[in-house]
């Protein structure tokens, strides 16, 4: 069947059309010119004609192309001749890699294990009293969470570099309850293992990795995801008719309800106290962006529903200090009243939405699918899927998976050396600025959401080329367990540049190397915000980590006394003005783990030489190179020189290159390398030091594991990991060194923000990249690069060697139909649940950046 838009052409109608070509203008001919099918014919066989002409030239090739390495068997029988028909082109699976050992130590924990834990946890003889995560209340103790428990470093390079003398290291899981039965409620972490299940398996307290001995109730997790809801319920339908007049919604817990709240973080100082302040929203598509200007600062401390209460209401800069107060100013005529908002009519509510417009002008021939990419010998990256395992052009690697931060990349190599050990995003903040209660008390850590467990399915075609390939990712949190079968995708792709080239006129000075790259890639949607993680390896040893960000803005009220915080996108909704900061744990270990710290700066000099007696004077203003060793943690919190003049590594002093120079990493800054504007905020004030700084350079300690965790969020006054914590005065020369390096955005938001930021402004990255690791450029060792030999007689054309690397001309796999699945849930038991709703779905992803009242 012809695609979409394309008419079949009938047998025998070719030659009739062409010969029509040769005679004069008729009624028919004028018709054939502007006929669908005449100009698909005549693509057509232009394109034959094409196709020919370009392998004519194939017999004419320099000798140069003989004498080099012959293509392989598998690739000639893609070099057609012009008589020849094509070929179909290669599978589009691609072949198995060979990891270093059989198992991924770091490997996510499977669903039956999960399964185990829980039910070996729920033995009487644990003596825990759990009741099931997805049956219990605030003031019960159950199960919040599982994860694995990462190995330690000593332990698990023993098994990866010598799987034949040493076994895989032992399982242990991570395991959190919520112990709100307790007098005092508190949270507790748990290390369990061995794993399997069995007679060694033990549990005991995990307090190492973190500054403070329990995380307390306040400071938990999101529970049940209608926590709120008991609260919200006494607070809002008493209000529904003042609302409805006021602003065109309300909140009764009806299935129609025309207002949805979110609740803004952090909740909590030091855990003492669990509050925040409710903004109330248009129930509509994109609701981030119909704020209402109501919002109710909310007392939910504890494990009692009764005991909750409401603090605060404000209304358009009006605060009253109950629900009565403000009831009481509405009918006395008191209230001072928002001005009518067009842009909030629902019956203009569409703008919000990703719907296409009618465009004001038409985008030319935008109705025709565009270039996409097709690895026409087939795929040049290698896959283990047992061991979430790739290796492509040199590079190999392990990948993880978790709740917290979801994608982790482990034992990264390149030819054959560990490179990095681990290589994990570790937190994100988004801070927010404004004059009303919600973005001025905003101050984000996602990780508290589960970056991980936000990641859903990718959409094929869109966040990731036809031809990627996905992997699966499982996370499991106090009602089962989620299977994404798209979660990661891997795809090489053409950067449309080279890497090197020249043009030049002596013999071996012409040519290029293109610049291919391997990609992997998973996305986060944290409510309102899409995260895009992507690792980018490059054929000269440069890893490129990139954050990307789309999704909708968190919406305010706009209005004149806004101004200054934010920038309006409709007539009375605004963009908030905030800093994005996403931390990085980069654990590299260049020609092994004794590493070094090394800045490197350039700065003007004055000088003056003997030879400069000329008709410039006797002095030379230029730059020079300094290199100075950091060797204190203390001096290891870093931002990068003004004017980039300078820049920092991790060196190996006692390893040098053929020029008896340190091999080493450079830690260079890409796109837009910020660190968070603001610095001292109560909300901020400990719970993410990291963010202060494009850079920090630790001692790498077990104990030391993450810049941050989960409770954060709720404890800046007091955090579970406090990273100042890290830097105690220890020297950091020659040591296993860890670098943790932020990438980030300040957004002031525009216009083009609405209705989804786009990826490729608000996009900040860093490199990876050897510095004088090598001897010379590695890149120049790829068969897919040309060099040029002028002719021996002018005009002639230029003759080339391409190394044996022609290019490959076969026919692609047809596109498979569009389709979306989601999700694969599991009950605690592990077995399938029954699929989600969209509102489900929805209720489980957007939390408390969604609430909706249900009675």
């Amino acid at each position: 069947m012809a695609p979409t838009g394309y008419e079949p052409l009938p047998k025998g109608d070719s030659s009739r059309e062409l010969e029509d070509l040769s005679g004069s203008e008729t009624p028919r001919a004028s018709r054939l010119f502007r006929s669908p099918r005449f100009l698909f014919t005549l693509a057509a066989v232009l394109g034959l004609t094409g196709i020919a002409a370009l392998y004519g030239l194939d017999s004419a090739r320099h000798a140069l192309y003989a004498a080099q390495d012959k293509p392989s068997a598998e690739l000639k029988q893609f070099h057609c001749r012009p008589a020849e028909r094509l070929g179909k082109c290669p599978s589009g699976l691609p072949p198995p890699a060979s990891p270093p050992a059989k198992i991924n130590p770091w490997a996510s924990l499977t669903i039956s294990e999960t399964v185990s834990i829980s039910e070996w946890l729920a033995d009487p003889a644990r003596s825990l009293n759990l009741t099931r995560g997805d049956k219990a209340v605030l003031s019960d103790d159950f199960v919040y969470h599982i994860e694995a428990f990462r190995p330690a470093k000593k332990d698990a390079l023993a098994y990866v570099d010598f799987p034949d003398t040493f076994g895989p290291p032992e399982r242990f899981a991570r395991v959190t309850i919520h112990h709100g039965a307790a007098a005092e409620p508190y949270v507790m972490d748990y290390l369990v293992g061995p794993l399997p299940v069995g007679e060694k398996t033990k549990m005991r307290a995990l307090t190492e990795i973190y500054h403070r001995p329990s995380i307390p109730y306040n400071a938990r997790g999101f529970t049940t995801l209608g926590e709120l809801t008991p609260l919200l319920a006494q607070l809002m339908p008493p209000l529904a008719d003042v609302t409805e007049d006021l602003f065109g919604g309300s909140a009764r817990g009806l299935p129609n309800d025309t207002l949805v709240g979110a609740i803004m973080a952090p909740l909590s100082f030091d855990g003492s106290f669990r509050r925040g302040w409710v903004s109330w929203r248009r129930n509509t598509p994109g609701p981030w962006l119909h704020p209402v200007n109501f919002f109710q600062y909310v007392d939910f401390s504890g494990t009692d529903p009764s005991q909750w209460k409401l603090l605060k209401l404000v209304y358009n800069h009006q605060v009253f200090n109950s629900s009565e107060a403000f009831l009481a100013a509405y009918h006395d005529g008191t209230l001072k009243r928002l001005p009518n908002r067009p842009d909030q009519d629902p019956a203009a509510g569409g703008w919000s939405t990703r719907k296409r417009p009618e465009a004001s002008v038409a985008r030319d021939l935008d109705y025709l699918p565009g270039p996409r990419s097709v690895s026409f010998a087939g795929l040049r990256f290698r896959v283990d899927r047992a061991a979430q395992y790739v290796s492509w052009m040199g590079w190999g690697m392990y990948l993880g998976f978790d709740r917290d931060m979801g994608l982790s990349l482990w034992d990264i190599r390149f030819r054959n050396e560990r490179i990095i050990y681990e290589l994990a995003p570790q937190e994100a903040i988004a801070q927010y600025a404004g004059n009303d209660p919600m973005q001025t008390t905003t101050a984000w850590l996602d990780r508290f959401f589960g970056m991980g467990s936000a990641v859903r399915d990718m959409i094929p075609g869109y966040d990731c080329p036809h031809e990627a390939v996905y992997l699966p990712a499982t996370t499991h949190n106090f009602e089962g367990s989620i299977v994404r079968s798209r979660a990661i995708c891997i795809f090489e792709h053409d950067a449309a540049r080279p890497i090197t080239r020249h043009t030049g006129y002596s013999e071996g000075e012409f040519g290029a190397t293109r610049g291919y790259q391997l990609v992997i890639r998973s996305i986060s949607t944290v409510g309102n915000y899409d995260y895009l993680f992507d690792y980018i390896f490059q054929i000269d040893g440069t890893i490129e980590v990139r954050l990307s960000a789309s999704g909708y803005l968190q919406g305010g009220y706009w209005e004149p006394a806004q101004e200054g915080y934010g920038t309006a996108i409709r007539e009375t909704t605004m963009g908030s003005l905030h800093d994005h900061v996403i931390n990085y744990k980069v654990d590299l270990d260049v020609a092994g783990t004794k590493n070094s710290l090394l800045f490197t700066s350039t700065a003007q000099e004055t000088i003056t030489q003997p030879w400069f007696e000329d008709d410039w004077g006797s002095e030379v203003i230029q730059q020079k190179i300094s290199k100075t060793f950091i060797e204190n943690e203390d001096d290891a919190l870093l931002k990068f020189p003004p004017n980039f003049q300078g820049g920092y590594s991790l060196v190996n002093k006692d390893a040098k290159n053929r020029w008896g120079i340190p091999r080493g990493y450079a830690i260079h800054p890409g796109y837009s390398p910020i660190h968070n504007t603001v610095v001292g905020s109560k909300r901020l004030l400990n719970n993410a030091n990291w963010a202060r700084y494009n850079l920090a350079v630790s001692k790498r300690k077990e104990t030391e594991r993450s810049s941050s965790c989960q409770w954060n969020l709720n404890l800046p006054g007091d955090p579970v990991v406090d990273f100042h914590k890290f830097f105690n005065g220890e020297n950091i020369t020659q040591e296993d060194l860890v670098a943790w390096v932020n990438v980030g955005m300040h957004h002031i938001p525009q216009a083009e923000d609405s209705p989804n930021t786009r990826t490729n402004l608000a996009a900040s990255s860093f490199f990876l990249t050897p510095l004088n690791y090598f001897d010379a450029d590695i890149s120049m060792d790829s068969k897919n690069s040309i060099l040029l030999s002028a002719p021996k007689k002018a005009g002639d054309p230029w003759s080339f060697d391409d190394y044996g690397v022609a290019p490959v001309n076969c026919i692609p796999d047809s596109i498979p139909p569009f389709k979306y699945v989601g999700v694969q849930t599991y009950g605690l038991d592990g077995k399938p649940a029954a699929p989600a709703t969209a509102d489900e779905m929805r209720k489980s992803a957007e939390l408390y950046h969604r609430i909706k009242l249900e009675l």
